[in-house]
């Protein structure tokens, strides 16, 4: 493996980690839920009432923020090495470990490893070695 040195770009990954940090603290103490976009997105699917206005306004923002983003002129640099099946399946995969983990990567690995949630710790663990294996048997085992 090499490591490109010359795009290591420290700075900008801990901003945006810090931004993560407080968007989670904030919402937890302004709405008082985690901030996992699978049990927020699945509450759109299942609404109950007066709980999905900040739902919405939660997935917009989501959304929207990248797209404001690129229409004041910022590009980034973006590469999807895989075909749309792939990627559909690849999707519902996630919906589906979401689903068996009762959560996903950022309620378990941003808001439920900051609680000390064994649970959560479980989860991450979980979700990390399937990826590593993921990687291994996709990019490195099979030709």
């Amino acid at each position: 493996m090499q490591i490109d040195w010359n795009a290591f770009t420290p700075g900008p990954a801990l901003a945006g980690g810090v931004m993560i940090g407080l968007a989670a603290v904030l919402f937890a103490s302004m709405a008082g839920r985690i901030a996992g976009i699978s049990g927020i997105v699945g509450g759109l699917l299942r609404p109950r009432a007066g709980d999905t206005g900040w739902r919405i306004a939660f997935i917009a923002g989501l959304v929207g923020a990248p797209l404001a983003w690129r229409l004041a002129g910022h590009a980034w640099p973006f590469e999807l090495d895989a075909s749309t099946p792939t990627v559909v399946v690849a999707g519902l995969l996630v919906g589906l470990g979401t689903r068996y983990g009762s959560g996903c990567t950022s309620g378990h690995g941003v808001c439920g490893l900051a609680r000390r949630s064994p649970r959560s710790l479980a989860a991450t663990l979980a979700f990390m070695a399937t990826g590593f294996a993921t990687v291994l048997l996709v990019r490195h085992a099979w030709p």
